[in-house]
């Protein structure tokens, strides 16, 4: 179970692993009250959708999986929405459209199709956490990389400093695992720390 949980935030996290959902991590990555924001909304309906796409996993017909997956995202994203521009409104406004898209955000129906239809409640449950808390992670280092650069040039709080940002955060982190790969060559690996 652990290794399902750290899976998302590390070895496989979405954004800079499986590069999933590129468009809403560049877009709302201007701030990190907003990738703090676009994280949590995206952590809760990928867990909540994942628990009840595994309790309904055996009931639902395999030849209409997709669209039942999409309207039970749906209904969580919906809440997300509506919960949000209540008690957030401000936060609401910001991240405007890229709310109501995480309807088909491929990090949470990448997750439905090949994890949560698949296994139990509880590890779908784990996975969803791990997943999301790398999503919001990975927005939230690049937001404040942006913001924190952006104070002094202009470039990195424009839509160019979201993909500078991202080219060299990838860059340091395939660097990181040559590395590591390369010191595994030294000891017998056996393939579990690449």
């Amino acid at each position: 179970m652990k290794k399902e949980f750290f899976k998302g935030i590390f070895k496989e996290n979405p954004s800079f692993c499986l590069l999933l959902g590129l468009c809403p991590t560049l877009a709302v990555t201007t701030s990190v009250v907003n990738a703090i924001g676009m994280g949590s909304a995206v952590l809760f309906v990928l867990v909540w959708s994942n628990i009840f796409i595994s309790l309904l996993r055996n009931v639902i017909p395999s030849q209409i999986r997709i669209p039942c997956f999409v309207i039970v995202i749906a209904a969580f994203v919906t809440i997300v929405d509506l919960s949000m521009k209540a008690f957030f409104p401000a936060l609401s406004r910001q991240l405007g459209i890229f709310i109501p898209l995480i309807v088909v955000n491929c990090v949470i129906l990448g997750r439905a199709e090949a994890f949560a239809c698949r296994k139990s409640v509880l590890l779908s449950m784990i996975d969803a956490l791990g997943m999301g808390i790398g999503v919001t992670c990975a927005l939230s280092l690049i937001a404040g990389i942006r913001e924190l650069l952006g104070k002094g040039m202009l470039i990195f709080i424009l839509a160019p400093g979201a993909f500078i940002t991202m080219g060299c955060l990838l860059a340091v982190i395939n660097k990181v695992k040559k590395l590591k790969i390369q010191s595994c060559g030294k000891h017998k690996c056996t393939g579990v720390c690449s």
